[in-house]
C-alpha cells in the first residue's frame, strides 16, 4: 500500500494525497522526512496563480531543516517514465540545474506538459480537489518585492493555513532523501524574506 499524507486545513477541511514511490521514490522519501519533522505544520500557503497553481511554499517552510535540494528524480532514477502534470497531481518544485526542492510541492490547476520530466508528479489527491478549487479562487495580493524577476506571485490576503500533515507509512520505513552534494540555495529561502 503507498503511503497517505492528509493535510489538514485551518478551516476545517483536508485534502488527502496518495503519495507514489514507484513514480518519484526520492521526492516522496523527500516529503515524508519533511512532514514528519513536522516543518509543514500552521503553515500559510504562500503562492496562488489562478489557472495555474497552488504553490505551497516558496522560502523552504521558512525552516532551516527544510531547506534543502534534492536532484531531479529523472536525472537520479533515469529508468522512471515522468507522469504528467495535470489537476489531482502534486508536484514538487524546483530550480533548474541547482535541484528540485526538498519539500516545496504545488498543485497544479491546469494541464501542464512542460513540467513533464521538470517537476516530478509525486503523489495524487484522493480527496480534497474541492479545496484546492477554493484556494484558487480566494483573493490574494502581489508580491512587489518578490527576488526573481519575471514570477508571478500572488499571496492570499486572508491566509490560507495548514495545520497540520498526518502521514499514514502502513508500517513501511523510508529513507532520508539524497541530496544534491552543492546546495546553491535560492534567495527566497533567506530567513530575512
Amino acid at each position: 500500500m503507498n503511503p497517505i499524507a492528509t493535510l489538514y486545513m485551518e478551516n476545517g477541511t483536508k485534502i488527502v494525497i496518495e503519495l507514489l514511490p514507484e513514480s518519484a521514490p526520492n521526492t516522496v522519501n523527500s516529503f515524508i522526512h519533511i512532514a514528519s519533522a513536522g516543518w509543514m505544520d500552521h503553515y500559510p500557503i504562500q503562492r496562488i496563480v489562478p489557472g495555474n497553481w497552488v504553490d505551497v511554499s516558496y522560502s523552504g517552510f521558512g525552516k532551516k531543516g527544510a531547506q534543502y535540494l534534492i536532484p531531479n528524480e529523472f536525472q537520479l532514477h533515469p529508468e522512471l517514465v515522468p507522469l504528467d502534470s495535470r489537476p489531482g497531481c502534486v508536484c514538487m518544485g524546483g530550480y533548474g540545474e541547482d535541484g528540485l526542492a526538498g519539500g516545496e510541492f504545488f498543485f497544479p490547476l491546469r494541464d501542464c506538459p512542460e513540467h513533464r520530466g521538470v517537476y516530478p508528479v509525486f503523489g495524487k489527491v484522493l480527496e480534497g480537489m474541492d479545496e484546492i478549487r477554493r484556494l484558487e479562487q480566494v483573493e490574494t495580493t502581489p508580491v512587489g518585492d518578490f527576488p526573481i524577476a519575471g514570477i508571478e506571485v500572488n499571496t492570499p490576503v486572508e491566509p490560507q493555513v495548514i495545520e497540520r500533515v498526518e502521514l499514514e507509512l502502513h508500517g513501511q520505513t523510508y529513507p532520508e532523501p539524497v541530496k544534491m552534494p552543492i546546495q546553491n540555495l535560492p534567495v527566497t529561502w533567506r530567513a530575512d524574506l
